[in-house]
């Protein structure tokens, strides 16, 4: 895992010089004696339905021998027997590691996605590809019976992801120059590599850049420290108070407001934050991601832009002391407000239903994670002020139940506030403070309750691209 996502982060650095590049404010008329040396319009890629589910069949059988041979444990050696097995005898809800079945799963289901996404095909026939892979490995992969929460978190969470990567894959590769270079290339493929593998083993069948139809988009790319600051478990302070090195990454992709951009294709509009740290226990500290599945634009005056509907999302948070996630469905809206002339609100409110997983981290014998059907609520207001100074709020609340699992007797809710302000030094460089408190409420009759308070501060330097005004968008004539 940390070699995975310290690879990712590396060339996402690489890659980030290409998210800044604006599109020219107006297309001048064609020189006659220079039609000659415009390239073709890019071609059409041709859905293959075929390729995607060879490819997912043969990744499958790939990790499989990988984990028969490196993972200690006999659960992959899956076998003809096994598998009717599991035919007859059904579904149940799996006790693996936290990690594998919140995080590894969902990236396990991204790679199904960006198979058939890579391959021409739409979102929605990507989705079902997902479902079918996952399905497989349910099946065959593993000795164990096949998982329901495995089915919902590699499926629906597994899209939400793919989905992103390979939207940050081919805003990569779009170059008005013309073909992309190597590094190009070689970031898309790391940050999506069904992307990548697609569009290098097959010729020109599957290399045609997707349209991004020139989003608002703004990125940062962050490195610092993270001190723990408070930690109270029962009410009682704990003592493992502590630093650690940390490196974030944030993209609002579609950002409302620009004149002329259409929200008609799934995630048209998302945002994604991903946080890691060299905490052992610890180290992918936050996945956030929403993204627009179905909705519209709308405007209120001169000054108010935003875009509203139903929104996937996929959370994934693990603080020192505990963790939690959800995967699922909400509906909200995304706006932005031209307070003064050079102020900007940016704002996000979310209320939605998933299925999420959550509890402490335990010693051996204790309970370690609990499922259910969990209600979210996200609320985020940015406050951008000028070029010099954004002040960002957001909260985050999860009610995870025990309706929808094999153990009912209990519920815990997890609410996250993080503030904290970026102020720019010169060009695209800048410095973060923040402050993140997270707490966890949980009620079983097993255990007993619980109470569990974690806080932290950040001190980071900040790379920011994107539009000015640290991502504010434009579309006043006479501001």
């Amino acid at each position: 895992m940390r070699l995975i996502v310290a690879l990712a982060f590396a060339l996402l650095v690489v890659a980030l010089p290409a998210f800044a590049e604006e599109p020219p404010a107006a297309v001048a008329s064609p020189d006659p004696e220079k039609l000659k040396e415009t390239p073709p319009a890019p071609r059409l890629t041709a859905a293959n339905y075929l390729i995607p589910a060879g490819e997912i069949l043969a990744f499958e059988a790939a990790l499989n021998q990988f984990d028969r041979r490196f993972q200690a444990s006999d659960d992959y050696d899956s076998s003809w027997s096994s598998f009717k097995y599991n035919v007859r005898h059904g579904w149940v809800f799996d006790d693996d590691a936290y990690t594998m079945n919140q995080f590894f799963h969902p990236y396990a289901g991204s790679i199904y996605y960006g198979f058939a996404r890579s391959a021409g095909l739409s979102f929605y026939e990507s989705f079902v590809y997902a479902f079918a892979g996952s399905l497989v490995w349910e099946y065959a992969g593993e000795r164990t019976r096949p998982s329901v929460n495995d089915m919902i978190t590699t499926t629906l969470a597994g899209t939400y992801l793919g989905e992103a990567l390979y939207r940050i894959a081919n805003l990569v590769l779009e170059n008005e120059d013309g073909s992309p270079g190597v590094l190009r290339e070689l970031a898309a493929a790391v940050i999506s590599p069904p992307t990548g593998l697609n569009r290098n083993a097959f010729g020109h069948t599957f290399d045609t850049v997707y349209p991004s139809h020139s989003p608002a988009v703004f990125t940062r790319f962050s490195i610092g420290g993270l001190w723990t600051a408070q930690v109270t478990d029962q009410g009682v302070p704990s003592n493992f108070h502590h630093g650690a090195a940390i490196a974030e990454f944030s993209m609002v992709y579609g950002q409302p407001g620009k004149t002329g951009y259409t929200y008609t294709r799934p995630f048209d509009y998302f945002r994604l934050d991903v946080e890691i740290s060299s905490l052992r226990q610890a180290m992918l500290q936050s996945l956030l991601l929403h993204g627009l599945i179905l909705g519209a634009a709308y405007e209120v005056g001169s000054d108010y832009r935003g875009i509203w509907g139903l929104y996937g999302v996929y959370d994934y948070i693990s603080p020192e002391l505990f963790r939690a996630s959800n995967t699922g469905f909400a509906f909200g809206t995304s706006s932005q407000w031209w307070i003064s002339k050079n102020v900007a609100l940016q704002t996000t409110a979310l209320a939605g239903l998933g299925f999420g997983a959550g509890g402490t981290i335990a010693p051996r014998g204790e309970r370690d994670y609990h499922y259910g059907v969990s209600p979210e609520a996200v609320l985020s207001f940015r406050l951008i002020l000028d070029d010099k100074v954004r002040v960002d709020l957001l909260c985050r609340d999860y009610m995870i139940t025990g309706v929808g699992s094999e153990d009912g007797h209990g519920a815990e809710n997890v609410a996250r506030v993080q503030l904290g302000t970026t102020v720019r030094i010169w060009g695209p460089h800048a410095v973060g403070l923040q402050y993140t408190v997270s707490r966890r409420d949980a009620f079983y009759t097993g255990p007993g309750d619980r109470h569990q308070v974690e806080g932290s501060v950040s001190l980071v330097y900040t790379l920011l691209f994107g539009a000015s005004h640290f991502g504010a968008v434009e579309w006043r004539e006479n501001p």
